[in-house]
C-alpha cells in the first residue's frame, strides 16, 4: 500500500564524499533553480538524487546503503523517483543497474546534461559557475580542474572523473566575483591535483598566475589551497603565499608514504629524500605555514621497517595536521595485480599508532598557540560555544577554535581577532581581543 509522497515536486540532493562531489551537487541545484525546480539539499523531497563517491570501501559501503535506503523508501512510496549519480554510478553502473533495479536512472560523472534532462530540466550553458552552495555562507568551493593524469598505482580517481581538464582564469574568476557577490569570504580551491593547474590550456604550471587574478577579487579575504601532489610542485606559489596576506599559510598537500619502496610501487614519482626537501622548502620560503598530508598503511608489500620508517618520519616531519587510512584494494587500478598481503587487522594497528603519535603532536603544536592572538572566521554556533578558525585550519578536517557564547557576541560569517586561552590536541579555546557583555 502507497504512503503519502513528501514535499510534491521537490528535488532532493544527496551529497556524499568529498568536497569535490560538494561542489557538484552545488552546481546541478544551480541548474535545477534556475529551470524552475524546488530543490533541497538533504532535506526532504519526493524526487531524490542521489551524488556518491567510490573512492575506497568505506565511502562505497556508504553509497550503495544510502542507495538502498533510498530505493527501500521508493518501493514503500515514501518517495516517488530515486536518481543516482558521481563516482560510484560512474564506475560500476552496469553492476548497480543489475543489483538496484529499483533506482529510476543512473548517471555518470559527466552526464549532468542528460540528469537534467531526466528532472525535466535544461541544461543552461549561461549559467557559468552558479551554483546554490551548501556551506556556511563566508566560504565555498571553488573546483579548478576536473579529473587527473597522474599514475598512482592505489587510486581509482582517473577511472571514475578522466583525464586532467583546467578551467580557464576568466571562467573562475566569475565564478569567485558571484560567490563573493553572495557573502563569501574564503575560497577553498579544490582539484585532484592543483599544482598540474594549467598545464593542458596554458602550456605551463598556471597556479600562481590564478592566484594572482583572485586575490584582487573584492569581498574575498582567504584563498586556501586543497589537494596539491608533491612531484612538480610550482615553487612560484610558495612566494607569493608568502607576500600576499589574502592566500592562507595553509596547505593540503596528501603525501601517502615515505618509504622509497612503498613510493615506487605506489607510482608516486618521488622519494623520502626529496619529498622531505621539499617539506624543508616550504617551510624555509612561508615560516609558519601549516601543512597537511594524508597517508595509507597496509599498501601491498609494506613490512615493519616500512612502517617504522613512516612513522618516524611523521615523528620527524611534525605535520600540523595529519589524516591516515588504511589502503583499500581497488579493482582496475594497477595495485589491484599485487596481493593485498598485510592483514586488516595489522592496518588497522597502524592507523591508530600513526594518530596517537600525530595526536602528541598536535596536543604539542596547539599548547604554542596560547596567549596568541589569531584572525579567526566564525563559522556557526553550536550549543554554548561559538565556532571560529583560524587561517591554519580547513573547515571540517582541522582545529577549531571555540568562543564562550555565553559572555562573548559574534557574528557568524565575521572575521574577529582571538586570543587563544586553552587548548587540547585537536581544539583552541579563545576570547574575543575586545568585544564582551
Amino acid at each position: 500500500m502507497r504512503t503519502k509522497s513528501v514535499k510534491k515536486n521537490t528535488i532532493n540532493v544527496i551529497t556524499l564524499g568529498c568536497s569535490k562531489n560538494t561542489y557538484d551537487s552545488e552546481v546541478l541545484m544551480g541548474q535545477l533553480k534556475a529551470s524552475g525546480k524546488d530543490v533541497v539539499h538533504e532535506q526532504e523531497g519526493n524526487i531524490v538524487v542521489i551524488n556518491t563517491c567510490g573512492f575506497i570501501d568505506n565511502a562505497k559501503a556508504e553509497s550503495v546503503n544510502t542507495i538502498l535506503e533510498y530505493a527501500d523508501k521508493k518501493e514503500r512510496g515514501i518517495v516517488d523517483k530515486v536518481f543516482v549519480t558521481g563516482c560510484l554510478s560512474e564506475r560500476y553502473r552496469p553492476d548497480l543497474e543489475k543489483e538496484i533495479p529499483n533506482v529510476d536512472q543512473y548517471f555518470g560523472t559527466t552526464e549532468l546534461p542528460l540528469l537534467l534532462k531526466a528532472l525535466g530540466a535544461d541544461y543552461k550553458h549561461e549559467l557559468l559557475g552558479e551554483r546554490l552552495t551548501t556551506t556556511p555562507k563566508n566560504y565555498a568551493y571553488l573546483k579548478i580542474a576536473e579529473g587527473c593524469d597522474r599514475p598512482c598505482s592505489f587510486c581509482a580517481i582517473p577511472l571514475m572523473r578522466g583525464k586532467h581538464v583546467s578551467q580557464p582564469i576568466e571562467k573562475l574568476i566569475k565564478e569567485a566575483e558571484g560567490l563573493a557577490k553572495n557573502g563569501v569570504k574564503e575560497l577553498i580551491l579544490i582539484a585532484q591535483d592543483l599544482t598540474y593547474y594549467g598545464l593542458d590550456i596554458y602550456k605551463k604550471r598556471n597556479l600562481a598566475e590564478l592566484l594572482e587574478a583572485l586575490v584582487k577579487v573584492d569581498g574575498i579575504e582567504w584563498i586556501r589551497l586543497h589537494y596539491a601532489f608533491p612531484t612538480g610542485f610550482p615553487m612560484d606559489v610558495l612566494e607569493l603565499m608568502q607576500r600576499e596576506p589574502k592566500i592562507c599559510n595553509y596547505i593540503d598537500i596528501p603525501l601517502q608514504h615515505i618509504s622509497d619502496r612503498i613510493l615506487k610501487a605506489m607510482k608516486r614519482g618521488t622519494t623520502y629524500e626529496k619529498t622531505t626537501r621539499l617539506l624543508k622548502d616550504f617551510r624555509a620560503a612561508v615560516p609558519g605555514m601549516a601543512i597537511r598530508t594524508t597517508l595509507i598503511v597496509g599498501f601491498p608489500g609494506e613490512t615493519q621497517e616500512d612502517f617504522d620508517i613512516l612513522k618516524n618520519w611523521v615523528q620527524e616531519m611534525q605535520f600540523d595536521r595529519l589524516g591516515c587510512f588504511t589502503y583499500s584494494h581497488e579493482e582496475n587500478t594497477t595495485a589491484f595485480d599485487l596481493i593485498d598481503d598485510v592483514p586488516e587487522e595489522v592496518k588497522q594497528a597502524r592507523v591508530t599508532e600513526i594518530m596517537e603519535l600525530q595526536s602528541q603532536i598536535s596536543w604539542d603544536l596547539n599548547q604554542t598557540k596560547i596567549g596568541k592572538t589569531f584572525k579567526c572566521v566564525i563559522d556557526r554556533k553550536e550549543g554554548q560555544y561559538f565556532v571560529g578558525r583560524t587561517e591554519f585550519d580547513s573547515p571540517d578536517v582541522d582545529n577549531e577554535v571555540l568562543i564562550d557564547a555565553t559572555k562573548f557576541y559574534l557574528k557568524t560569517g565575521d572575521f574577529a581577532s582571538i586570543t587563544i586561552i586553552d587548548a587540547t590536541e585537536f581544539d583552541l579555546y579563545g576570547e574575543p581581543l575586545t568585544n564582551s557583555n
